[in-house]
C-alpha cells in the first residue's frame, strides 16, 4: 500500500507540475528574470502551495502518525551551516542556467527532450561526485 501512495503523491506531484507550465524552463527562467520580461505565474504556484502547506500542515502533524508508516520523520537540523549554504548557492546556479531543478526535470523525462536528459544526466554524475569526492574532503563541518 506504501508503493500506491508514494507513486499516487509523485504522480500528483508531476500532474501539478504540468498543469502550472513548471516543467517548461521558459518559465522558470522568465520568473528568475526580474528586469526583462518577468513572468509571475511562478510566484503564483509557490504562493498557492505555501498557503496550501501551512493550513494543513498543522493538522497533519497533530495526528499520531503518518497514514502510511509508523512514525513522522521530520528535519530535525536548526542550524545553517556551509553545507545548506554551498547546496543552495549551487542549486540556485543550475536552476536559473537551465530552468529546472530535480522535481521538474524527473516529470519531464517523460518527454525524450534531449536537454531534460542532459541535465538528469549532469544531476545524477553531480550527486555521484558529492558523495564520492566534495563530502569527504570539502564538506566536513
Amino acid at each position: 500500500m506504501t508503493f500506491f501512495a508514494a507513486f499516487f503523491c509523485a504522480y500528483l506531484f508531476a500532474l501539478g507540475l504540468g498543469l502550472s507550465g513548471m516543467m517548461n524552463p521558459e518559465n522558470v527562467i522568465g520568473f528568475l528574470d526580474l528586469f526583462g520580461d518577468w513572468k509571475f505565474a511562478l510566484a503564483l504556484v509557490l504562493g498557492a502551495s505555501v498557503i496550501v502547506h501551512s493550513i494543513l500542515y498543522r493538522f497533519i502533524v497533530k495526528r499520531e502518525s503518518p497514514v502510511f508508516s509508523m512514525k513522522f520523520q521530520l528535519p530535525s537540523a536548526k542550524h545553517i551551516d556551509k553545507k545548506l549554504i554551498f547546496g543552495s548557492f549551487i542549486f540556485g546556479i543550475g536552476w536559473g542556467l537551465s530552468g529546472y531543478c530535480p522535481g521538474p526535470a524527473v516529470a519531464s523525462l517523460v518527454t525524450l527532450n534531449q536537454s531534460v536528459i542532459v541535465f538528469c544526466a549532469a544531476m545524477l554524475a553531480g550527486m555521484a561526485l558529492y558523495h564520492y569526492v566534495f563530502k569527504s574532503i570539502f564538506l566536513k563541518d
